[in-house]
């Protein structure tokens, strides 16, 4: 959680950040041909938006709205079978790359992109990053980490 010393958000200061989310992936839903669909996840500040790829054809992009800040995450793929050193210093040296989100080990050792922003800078531009980082980094990176943590299951 990022806490810039500023007080948390009010409950009407999250409505309005609510508000501003949602008219955002209106337009995303009906303007960006990646976006296939957008649901919330039920009365929590929380969404889900389905993408489309080339080299990972679909992928999950939450978002979670809370006191202080946006956390977002995409899973990437499942625990590696093989290569698990190899495959993390692949990802570490990744993240070198990547600005706003970072590979990290999730639940049952599955790959996920994670990042956050502090709710004061949450506009349209920048939720146009967080959705532009998550998808650049999955179409970049997915191919090759899948081939490092599968490789027996890939023939040349």
């Amino acid at each position: 959680m990022i806490d810039d010393g500023r007080p948390p958000s009010s409950e009407a200061e999250l409505l309005a950040l609510c508000g501003r989310i949602e008219r955002w992936l209106s337009t995303q839903l009906a303007d960006n041909p990646l976006v296939q669909s957008v649901a919330r996840d039920g009365e929590e500040r929380r969404w889900v938006i389905r993408v489309t790829g080339d080299e990972k054809p679909l992928s999950a992009l939450w978002l979670q709205l809370g006191q202080r800040s946006l956390t977002y995450e995409t899973y990437v793929m499942p625990a590696p079978e093989e290569n698990q050193s190899q495959l993390y210093e692949h990802l570490l040296r990744r993240n070198q790359q990547l600005r706003g989100a970072t590979f990290a080990v999730g639940a049952e050792d599955a790959i996920y992109l994670v990042g956050q922003v502090p709710n004061t800078s949450i506009d349209e531009v920048e939720l146009d990053r967080i959705l532009g980082t998550l998808y650049q980094a999955v179409e970049m990176f997915y191919r090759p980490a899948v081939r490092i943590g599968f490789a027996s299951r890939f023939v040349d």
